[in-house]
């Protein structure tokens, strides 16, 4: 019985998951038009809608969310702000030691917020 509700929970937060990244991903760039960069959003959205969605508390879902925060917030930088020598993204990804230090400040920022929303209230 507890391996159901905490399978429907990680469903549950995925499915949200998958629309707060979207969500986040859209709205990072829409941020970078308007002369602000906050590449903590997509993470912080992925995990605050898959919090939400996911309905109670699960250590799992938290994990698995701050590991895909980190990665889409890797993805929306690549994308951003690609390398002038070589723009592919396997390029960006053996070089990530020349990122700023103000990026990966908010990539850590990103993948901790999308970790801490994902786990949920706790309403149980």
């Amino acid at each position: 019985m507890i391996r159901s509700v905490e399978a429907k929970t990680i469903a549950r937060g995925l499915c949200g998951a998958l629309i707060g990244g979207a969500v986040g991903y859209l709205a990072f760039f829409w941020i970078a038009r308007q002369g602000f960069y906050a590449l903590v959003v997509p993470g912080a959205l992925l995990g605050l809608v898959a919090g939400y969605f996911a309905r109670h508390r699960s250590q799992s879902l938290g994990i698995i969310c701050g590991m895909a925060g980190l990665l889409l917030g890797l993805f929306a930088e690549w994308r951003f702000a690609p390398f002038v020598k070589d723009g592919s993204l396997l390029y960006f990804v053996t070089h990530l030691h020349h990122l700023r230090s103000f990026t990966w400040l908010m990539l850590i920022l990103g993948t901790y917020c999308s970790y801490r929303f994902a786990l949920g209230s706790g309403n149980e």
